[in-house]
């Protein structure tokens, strides 16, 4: 009998240890795993926005409070909660300059973001995407800013950045190397972000190079507790690609996630989204809809669909304004991807575009989805918020035509009656009681702003 209870004790013990124990995180920390499932980032609050703590679950607000969870039935939180209640903008280094990018380089940019209207139009974050450190860690396993490309050091870097009233963003891996086989992050996950936490880092691009077998929603969800752990908000921007789906898992542990295969300054390359380095901005933009993505967008959780090619060399004037004006549909991240130092007054124009942008930064958060597709034809609609509606109209023909919508094709209209303001041409078109005609060059839009009549 004695022995049945020490046994029976021995029993309960060990399920109260497993239900409220802890498991030490790979800087050695330890990350509590509560009674009721939710994960605690070592020695945090949720009111002040340094971590994931056990209690009751809920978004944190604009500060970027964390919470974990806790309850039954709730999901667990990965991330710092609020930091992009809007798609975030800003620019990156690797569409236009791939792994060939210095210090002087990011500051003359970042002087061009801070004085030319960029950083007032929304544009904040300066990302540093592959090849910015050494080819290999140093002594102690630390990441190290390659000394000839970057001879004052991130933490310098970012200081300078900061200084500007901008954002400092940075790039790694979760495999073994970088996608350009710099070292990646992987099995360094806690040290990195305690890194990127001193610089100053506040966005974090991580890619999805050289990962063997590994699962990646736990993979990103470990970088996710690390960055909670080092006690900086940061956004984490996934770049897995779409591969995993992760529109269906991301949103308690990334901020943005690619739902494809790397962009290319052209309009179509006929993959339909599905060529990995290969796809024009219309390729993505066909995967978007063949995914019905936009059931999975909203404040704080955004598809991505990669960075932008507009003003790049592979496009035309009417085709960068139409990935733009379709980027902003999207509700997508809006990150520059063209040399600054060159762009011509016309780009500029239709990247500050105010009117445009507050397609994208529009607080209901909704992504646009198509409407009608046609042959040479498609019409997208997006809901705003105030009862409004943006509808871009593509003409996806190779030459310039004279293009018609009837704005009772449109059912969520629900037969009201809207003003119309063309966004592009500046012109306010009457009401929807009257059909809209125009001239539309090929692969350019007629984007319009719906706004319901009093």
């Amino acid at each position: 009998m004695k022995k049945l209870m020490i046994l029976l004790i021995l029993c309960v013990t060990t399920i109260a240890l497993a239900q409220d124990g802890a498991a030490p995180s790979p800087d050695g920390t330890g990350v509590r795993i509560n009674s009721r499932g939710g994960i605690a980032a070592p020695g945090a609050a949720a009111t002040d926005g340094t971590g994931a703590r056990r209690g009751r679950g809920g978004a944190g607000g604009a500060g970027g409070g964390v919470f974990g969870g806790g309850r039954r039935g709730q999901p667990q939180v990965y991330k710092y909660q609020g930091l992009a209640l809007t798609p975030p903008m800003g620019w990156n280094t690797w569409n236009t300059f791939g792994t060939n990018i210095n210090e002087t380089l990011i500051k003359e940019t970042a002087t061009i973001i801070a004085n030319k209207g960029l950083k007032d139009a929304g544009y904040v974050y300066v990302v540093l995407d592959d090849a910015w450190m050494a080819r290999e860690r140093d002594e102690n396993g630390q990441l190290v800013a390659d000394p000839v490309k970057f001879p004052s050091g991130m933490k310098a870097l970012g200081d300078f950045l900061h200084s500007l009233g901008l954002k400092f963003g940075i790039y790694n891996d979760a495999g073994t190397r970088t996608c350009a086989g710099y070292p990646g992050g992987r099995g360094h996950e806690y040290e990195d972000a305690r890194l990127y936490a001193s610089w100053g880092v506040d966005y974090v691009k991580y890619d999805w190079c050289n990962t063997g077998s590994a699962n990646a929603q736990e993979t990103y969800r470990t970088f996710g507790l690390a960055l909670l752990a080092a006690k900086r908000p940061m956004i984490l921007s996934m770049c897995e690609w779409g591969t995993a789906k992760p529109w269906e898992w991301a949103s308690p542990i990334a901020h943005l996630w690619r739902t494809t295969g790397d962009i290319q300054d052209r309009y179509s390359t006929n993959t339909r989204g599905r060529g990995g380095y290969g796809n024009g901005w219309k390729d993505i933009l066909d995967r978007q809809t063949e995914q019905k993505l936009e059931q999975y967008a909203g404040p704080d959780h955004w598809n991505d669909p990669d960075m932008m090619e507009v003003g790049n060399r592979g496009l035309t004037f009417a085709e960068s304004r139409a990935h733009f004006s379709f980027w902003c549909m999207l509700a997508a991240p809006l990150m520059m991807g063209n040399d600054l130092r060159i762009m011509t007054d016309d780009i500029l124009k239709v990247l500050t575009d105010k009117d445009v942008i507050a397609l994208d930064q529009d607080p209901l958060g909704k992504q646009g989805y198509r409407l009608i597709d046609e042959e040479g034809r498609e019409v997208w609609v997006k809901e705003l918020s105030n009862g409004n509606w943006a509808v871009c109209m593509l003409n996806d023909s190779p030459a310039d035509v004279v293009m018609t919508l009837a704005w009772s094709d449109i059912p969520v209209l629900a037969g009201k009656t809207y003003k119309v303001r063309d966004l592009w041409s500046k012109k306010d078109l009457g009401t929807t009681k009257d059909n809209y005609s125009g001239s539309v060059v090929t692969h350019d839009v007629a984007l319009f702003r719906l706004t319901p009549a009093e």
